[in-house]
């Protein structure tokens, strides 16, 4: 078990190390963090080895000149330079706010970007403005289309926080898949088999083997063997919009996570895409009459009958308890994510 404060300074000495500014590197580790208080281990500092190894490839720079390249009043696209996304997608965001503030919505498609951390982080960072979030992003090619077995689509997580009063806020973040491909990662480490519906052999036949994309295999979008025409539908849209229209590659050009795969040859754009959006609540009715029927919808769901020995759950829910928890508690590590960070330690002369 490690407290959060160990783990946030030991991560942000590794991102300076990197060449980030002090304030780039604790935007990017409260990013990074954000996932292992909300119990997405997999997307937490289990990958900052991830991002060392990326940045020592010469694919993560790490004072990019993040620069709008295109703009309406609401809407823009941003170059991100090759800056970490757990850099670029924040700031980016902030940018949405800004133009919401203005014009109602903001709506800001990224080119030229690496992997942002969990979709839920950017989005909720517009909550404190009474605003609703939206972000996005494409990865790389990890799921096959519905009937298909060419790996064409990343994940492609979707987040949307919305800002309740006396409630929690409710915060949508899911991949489009039917499970990430950190949490195959994770069941990688503890060698565990994956649940059946999660991917697919080369050939197209169900698997357990959590290690079946490196066999050639590929993840299964959301909605199973009867309905993943859902899921692929989602994921496409996701690629459409972070890519297609920002300038970012799409598809199977959309760059790997890891470092030792080479990058897709004849690319369509630039580095991976993200979407970001931000959208005032008063520009539909007043906010706190908003927010006050939101505590009342919220209500009605988590007090709503349940299966016996379960209860309703809102969005978020799973998320926030496990953050308080760990605030409290620590938050746990697996032996090889402690020997990665060992590795890190010693790699840029620290102390973990």
């Amino acid at each position: 078990m490690f407290s959060y404060n160990h783990l946030f300074n030991f991560a942000q000495q590794v991102f300076q190390s990197m060449g980030c500014s002090e304030e780039d590197a604790r935007l990017a580790t409260e990013c990074l963090l954000a996932a292992d208080l909300r119990g997405v281990d997999s997307h937490g500092i289990a990958r900052l080895i991830g991002y060392v190894r990326l940045w020592d490839a010469g694919r993560i720079n790490p004072k990019p000149e993040i620069r709008i390249v295109h703009e309406t009043p609401s809407t823009a696209t941003v170059d991100g330079d090759s800056g970490l996304g757990l850099v670029v997608a924040p700031k980016v965001m902030d940018i949405a706010i800004k133009k919401a503030e203005n014009a109602g919505s903001g709506w800001i498609s990224v080119k030229n970007s690496n992997h942002f951390g969990i979709a839920g982080y950017h989005a909720m960072r517009a909550l404190p403005h009474n605003m609703i979030g939206w972000a996005m992003t494409n990865a790389s090619p990890l799921v096959s289309p519905t009937n298909g077995l060419d790996r064409l689509l990343g994940t492609n997580p979707i987040a949307i926080a919305i800002p309740a009063n006396e409630e929690p806020d409710f915060i949508l973040d899911m991949a489009t898949t039917t499970a990430a491909n950190g949490k195959l990662e994770v069941l990688q480490r503890k060698k565990q088999p994956a649940p059946l519906g999660w991917i697919q052999t080369k050939n197209g036949e169900d698997s357990t083997n959590p290690e079946e994309l490196k066999l050639g295999g590929a993840m299964l979008p959301l909605g199973g063997a009867s309905a993943s025409y859902k899921g692929y539908g989602l994921g496409s849209v996701v690629d459409i919009f972070s890519a297609v229209l920002s300038g970012a590659n799409y598809g199977p050009w959309v760059p790997p996570f890891v470092s030792f795969l080479p990058l897709p040859e004849n690319p369509v754009g630039e580095g991976i895409g993200h979407f970001l959006g931000a959208m005032r609540v008063d520009g539909f009715r007043p906010a706190d009459e908003f927010k006050a029927h939101m505590d009342n919808w919220i209500q009605t769901f988590r007090n709503s009958k349940a299966k016996a020995g379960e209860t309703v759950l809102i969005p978020g829910d799973p998320e926030r308890i496990i953050s308080e928890q760990r605030l409290q508690e620590g938050i746990h590590l697996l032996d090889p994510v402690i020997k990665d960070l060992e590795e890190l330690a010693k790699k840029f002369s620290l102390t973990f």
